[in-house]
């Protein structure tokens, strides 16, 4: 007990807790404390009882994609009939709708179609910006930086720059999964590397790019790898530039299995379950002292779990999520229509506050 007692001043103090008592927090600690000094440090940050969500639109680019994840139900090779590229028309209808609902933002984000360059994706933004100058992108990730900067021969920082000049206001985590190359080359071999992914972060910080950090955990990986996956996150964090955004917020969210190669061809299905999510929300807030906000994913743990977790460190529930195609694809069918989504806030007892990608009020 003296142990945790030692780990928790330390991490109410808000200095770094190391891999090590990171591990020994998540396999000894109680759920109760471990809540209780979560929470107590989420008042530091985000002091009071305002919890954030936001309303988007999840518009997928294309679903043509090389990379063939084996936790992904969502790609197809090119020549499937099932193989699309979203159309300008397409993006008008469903921006339109965006806006009928009172969102201004498009989370954009597809498969890495080798037949799109840095060309296609410049054109695209221009055209959006130009038809609907208040929307805000919120797009691609560090896996689409690193494919572009390899098929276009530029560094991360002039594909980065030159998607910002298009339009790009800030960057999602995704294809984070873990920061691992043990587990990424069983689950994602194709796919960016766990230096390649943070490379990109570190590049879009120094530019002052927004972004978020994410995992997608319960699948192959180890406790040690979740902890090492959150202390590389506050590591790149630290080295931001100072007064430059970097990582706004943290959002982990458990492994789909439904319908997927991991789950079919391999037999590994998926290790969520509430208090073992509550206890990762818990970890993660002590863990990253130096990114204020820790989102619920509501979307793939549904509203019990969600509500819980306002409870143990997290302050935002994240997007009414219009559209979605990627996780549901997976088996998640929690849906959440603004309405719902502020009442389940308001039953766990916080004030909802509608934000921006920038975790400002709007």
């Amino acid at each position: 007990m003296k142990i945790l007692s030692r780990i928790y001043e330390k991490a109410l103090s808000l200095q770094s807790v190391d891999a090590e008592e990171g591990e020994y927090l998540y396999n000894n600690a109680s759920l109760a404390e471990l809540m209780l000094v979560a929470d107590r440090i989420r008042q530091i940050h985000i002091p009071g009882r305002n919890v954030g969500w936001i309303i988007d639109r999840n518009v997928n680019i294309t679903n043509i994609c090389f990379s063939q994840c084996s936790f992904c139900n969502f790609c197809r090779k090119k020549g499937s009939p099932e193989a699309y590229i979203t159309s300008t028309d397409q993006y008008i209808r469903k921006i339109e709708e965006l806006y009928l609902l009172g969102g201004d933002q498009l989370l954009l984000q597809g498969g890495m179609n080798p037949e799109l360059g840095l060309d296609f994706y410049v054109t695209l933004f221009k055209t959006l910006k130009g038809l609907f100058p208040s929307l805000k992108l919120h797009a691609l990730g560090p896996p689409e930086i690193s494919f572009l900067a390899k098929k276009e021969n530029k560094s991360y920082h002039d594909i980065l720059v030159s998607l910002i000049s298009a339009g790009l206001d800030s960057l999602p985590g995704a294809g984070a999964e873990i920061l691992s190359d043990r587990v990424r080359q069983k689950i994602s071999p194709a796919k960016a590397n766990s230096e390649e992914w943070s490379a990109v972060m570190r590049t879009a910080h120094k530019l002052n790019l927004p972004t978020s950090a994410t995992m997608m955990y319960g699948h192959i990986e180890t406790v040690k790898e979740r902890i090492d996956h959150l202390i590389r996150i506050r590591d790149i964090q630290s080295a931001r530039p100072a007064g430059h955004y970097g990582f706004i917020t943290f959002i982990p969210w458990p492994f789909q299995d439904k319908g997927t190669l991991l789950r079919k061809k391999h037999n590994i299905k998926s290790t969520f379950n509430g208090p073992d999510y509550i206890r990762l929300i818990s970890v993660s807030r002590i863990i990253l002292n130096n990114i204020p906000n820790i989102q619920s994913s509501v979307l793939t743990v549904g509203k019990d779990i969600g509500m819980l977790s306002l409870h143990a460190g997290a302050n935002d529930v994240g997007s009414v999520m219009i559209e979605e195609n990627v996780v549901s694809a997976a088996g998640s069918r929690n849906r959440f229509d603004s309405g719902e989504l502020q009442a389940l806030i308001r039953e766990a007892g916080f004030i909802p506050v509608r934000r921006n990608q920038k975790y400002e009020p709007v």
